[in-house]
């Protein structure tokens, strides 16, 4: 929109996402000035304060009420025009995440932005842009011909087969009318989804189009990346995720945003990298917890590449052998409801339950099966360990049963592989004295701080704090302190004494937390240079052992009884992914077993485990959750607060409810009174928490919208306070 805003120039005054938190007050964009137009999606830097700041021209300011002095405005410095402007729906996408996870849209867009992109000028862009040239020449000539290609495929099964007929309907061109539903890959562990994923893959390469494929865990890329990598010869892959360099990172993006790169690998972070020829978008394990962001824009990079598909119009493949409640619940048909009288036809679009009889409708994510494993291997037969039939004088004090460790040496005879599974790295989460009942807590957070025996230290693993192991106890001097429980690497020493000769692995963040140390540790197993691996969830989901037989988890029950209500859904998830690892060779399936030694065996979750019944164990779970108003039937937000003391966390959350409850909205609402957090303290900072439910999700965000500038106020009223956050949809409560 050119103005005349004085006498000597003609100025555009344009929109401008700047990097600044929403703390500042700035939510959206800001007004500049520029001397000619700049097109939308343009990289440029502007003035804020004394600051020079990268921003994105965001789009064209709308007309002043009145004229506009230009001295209330500020000019835009140079901008990088020799690269392409980031699309409109690449900024519609980021619009959407920032309103709705209640962050200004320049914080957001800026901080999923490589971060070297702001050191570019017109020559550096130049240089990269020459690398990028050399690489896409060197990958295009190891291009296979066709027909060797298409030997590297295998023989797809009759489930395989039905889900890609009825993907090919939907692989749709970018000019569709409307956008594709999600599409639900339900599979059973082993079933082949990741060859699915590939052949949808090939179907979108061979329309000119890019794919986006999304894992949870970096760990979880590298092997997925070889998969496509051997598949996809000769066609130009890129990665992103924290694991690159910053260099890297910034040359896989401009090959994505260039439009170089065929193909983007990555965790949540990806779901944001700029592609203009987008077709394809593939969530790996939906299910998983990590594509949840935990600080900043807390982001679900599961729900945003479902919005982000709508955007596009290309489907979106959510594949799980254990998929996400919410996604479960959208993938079943809906009964609408029955015709209402004009009398009772409910207000403002909420629907009400009828009399008469409902048909099913059509659900809002379409469903594919794939229930049986490639080659027709059965699924592990799940063993329910029952603890209290044990002696009440042995074999309670450790993880190692007699009868699991018989199972694990029959397969060692064998030269099978075994897998334990225990979700708690070190030695011992405790170490006490026996005689005065000290224990290992932690001076600044209200957490024990973990025994970890290789390098003899009690680290918290909250705030960072280690110390060397006391020879003595600190408060009476006694020198008989003992651990307290068991970790995986208390684990693995039980193991190797237990039996004598089997080569014993461990994988955990701390053993793996050297460059390299997982892909080599990976490596060992994959060879069969590994007898027993131990470790936590990082061995449990997404990796294809071929010799594994066996799996056995030692102790999950602590999430049977959790406050959370999202706590079964990870256990159950948890122990059928693990399980999945054992038998994926269709010649040892039949013998392959997943232990689960539990003090609570009749349990329900256990009962479903042992019948790999995911459809029962998601029934009784939303049954439960609808009859108690919880998501997918309901909707959260967390506001959390940190102070230096509780009373000044509890004195801002109840300030901010008490305004809440007085709007409009808070009919449609329930507000908690705020409560400590799990770990209620780390580092010295105390955490405090609130809860927001509603029936209505526009009315939780009209509500959470018009709270955000209040909550600005207050916390300049709280001193004590040192940080606020909105958590909308969170995981963990």
């Amino acid at each position: 929109m050119s103005e005349a805003l004085d006498g000597s120039r003609q100025m555009q005054r344009l929109r401008v996402a700047v990097d600044a938190p929403a703390h500042s007050g700035i939510a959206g964009p800001l007004d500049y000035l520029s001397e000619r137009a700049l097109t939308p999606g343009t990289l440029v830097t502007v003035p804020l304060g004394r600051r020079e700041l990268t921003g994105i021209v965001w789009d064209d300011a709308e007309p002043a009420d009145e004229p506009l002095d230009a001295s209330q405005l500020r000019d835009i410095g140079a901008s990088l025009d020799a690269l392409p402007p980031l699309s409109p729906n690449w900024r519609a996408l980021l619009d959407f995440s920032a309103a709705y996870y209640q962050r200004s849209v320049g914080e957001v867009a800026l901080s999923v932005l490589p971060p070297q992109l702001r050191e570019l000028d017109g020559k550096k862009l130049q240089a990269r842009l020459k690398k990028l040239d050399k690489w896409t020449a060197a990958v295009e000539q190891a291009r296979p011909d066709p027909a060797a290609a298409a030997a590297l495929r295998p023989e797809l099964s009759p489930a395989q087969a039905e889900a890609l007929a009825q993907l090919d309907g939907l692989l749709a061109p970018a000019e569709a009318a409307a956008a594709p539903p999600p599409l639900l890959l339900y599979g059973v562990t082993g079933s082949g989804k990741t060859e699915v994923y590939l052949r949808a893959a090939e179907h979108a390469l061979a329309a000119g189009r890019q794919v986006l494929v999304l894992v949870p865990e970096i760990n979880l890329t590298p092997q997925l990346e070889a998969r496509f990598a051997e598949r996809f010869a000769g066609h130009r892959i890129v990665s992103l995720h924290s694991g690159l360099t910053p260099a890297q990172r910034l040359q896989h993006w401009l090959a994505a945003h260039l439009g170089r790169a065929e193909l983007v690998l990555g965790t949540r972070l990806a779901v944001f990298a700029s592609m203009p020829r987008l077709g394809l978008i593939v969530v790996d394990e939906e299910h998983d917890p990590s594509y949840k962001q935990q600080d900043g824009a807390r982001y679900s990079a599961r729900d945003l590449a479902v919005y982000r598909a709508r955007l596009e119009k290309v489907p979106v493949i959510l594949g799980s052998a254990t998929p996400s409640l919410e996604s479960w619940q959208h993938a079943q048909p809906v009964s609408p409801p029955a015709p209402q009288t004009q009398q009772t036809a409910p207000q403002g679009g909420e629907g009400l339950l009828g009399s008469g009889p409902a048909k099913p409708s059509k659900s809002r994510y379409q469903l594919l099966r794939m229930p049986e494993r490639i080659g027709g291997g059965a699924l592990p037969r799940v063993r329910i360990f029952d603890m209290n039939t044990l002696p009440r004088n042995k074999g309670v004090t450790t993880a190692l049963t007699a009868p699991l460790i018989e199972a694990l040496r029959v397969r060692l005879e064998r030269g099978e592989q075994s897998l334990v599974f225990l979700n708690r790295r070190g030695y011992a989460p405790v170490l006490h004295c026996t005689e005065c009942g000290w224990k290992s807590e932690c001076p600044h957070c209200s957490a024990y701080r973990v025994f970890h025996k290789g390098d003899r230290t009690l680290r918290c693993h909250h705030c960072g704090f280690t110390e060397r192991v006391p020879d003595a106890c600190p408060d009476c001097g006694n020198q008989d302190i003992a651990p307290l429980g068991r970790g995986t690497e208390r684990l693995e020493e039980q193991l190797a004494a237990a039996l004598p000769g089997a080569r014993v692995a461990r994988i955990d963040a701390d053993s793996t937390k050297h460059k390299g140390a997982l892909e080599a540790q990976l490596g060992a197993v994959h060879a069969g240079e590994v007898d027993i691996l131990v470790g936590t969830q990082m061995i449990t989901k997404g990796h294809d052992f071929r010799r594994i037989t066996l799996v056995a988890a030692v102790n999950p029950d602590g999430a049977l009884f959790s406050s959370d209500f999202r706590a079964p859904e990870r256990l159950f998830s948890l122990l059928m992914q693990a399980a999945g690892r054992a038998g994926r060779d269709a010649e040892q399936a039949a013998r392959s077993e997943m232990w689960v030694q539990t003090w609570h065996p009749q349990h329900a979750l256990y009962k479903a485990l042992a019948r790999h019944d995911f459809e029962a164990f998601a029934k009784s779970q939303l049954e439960e959750r609808e009859s108690a108003g919880l998501p997918p039937f309901s909707h959260l937000a967390l506001l959390r607060a940190e102070a230096r003391t509780a009373e000044a966390a509890q004195a801002f959350l109840a300030a901010a409810a008490q305004w809440a409850q007085g709007q409009p909205e808070a009919q449609q609402l329930l507000i908690y009174p705020p409560v400590p957090m799990s770990v209620a303290r780390v580092a010295n900072v105390e955490r405090m928490q609130m809860l927001v439910e509603s029936a209505s999700r526009a009315a939780l965000q009209r509500l959470l919208w018009q709270w955000m500038p209040e909550l600005h106020a207050l916390k300049r009223e709280h001193k004590g306070l040192l940080r606020w956050a909105v958590d909308v949809d969170p995981l963990a409560i």
